[in-house]
């Protein structure tokens, strides 16, 4: 209980503290995920909404219901493939862009702050031994 308790209540704060965060850009956490992964992707065209769910390993439908807000919001467009019609290609607009980089830099900040009381071994250390934990538990994530 010592362990999974501690975990439980860095997880409550360290949620806490995204949230605030992305609200300061007007974000939900999974929108923030969708403008990030868009940006990774780098890819000016974008990418398909297909792939998008599946590297944010969510639903279809979530990835949808993401895309429609960051649509309305003017954060992404959303086109059909002229090559397959039935393909949707989603890009982020200059609006998007700048957001998500600013966006980054503000999430790579919180959590340096977040983790602030760990120097960098105990940071490794504790990134190892949790994903050891995580893929004994069948999580396949790196």
């Amino acid at each position: 209980m010592r362990i999974l308790g501690r975990l439980s209540r860095v997880t409550r704060i360290a949620e806490r503290e995204l949230k605030n965060l992305f609200n300061e850009f007007g974000l939900e956490r999974g929108e923030f995920d969708v403008l990030a992964t868009l940006r990774r992707a780098g890819s000016p065209s974008g990418m398909t909404a297909g792939a998008l769910a599946r590297s944010s390993m969510v639903t279809s439908g979530a990835v949808t219901n993401r895309l429609d807000r960051l649509v309305a919001k003017g954060y992404v467009t959303r086109e059909f493939d002229p090559a397959n019609r039935r393909t949707v290609i989603v890009a982020l607009t200059p609006t998007g862009r700048d957001l998500i980089d600013r966006a980054v830099v503000a999430h790579v900040e919180n959590e340096r702050r977040i983790l602030a009381a760990l120097d960098d071994r105990q940071q490794d250390d504790l990134a190892a031994t949790l994903r050891t934990l995580l893929l004994s538990l069948g999580d396949e994530a790196p």
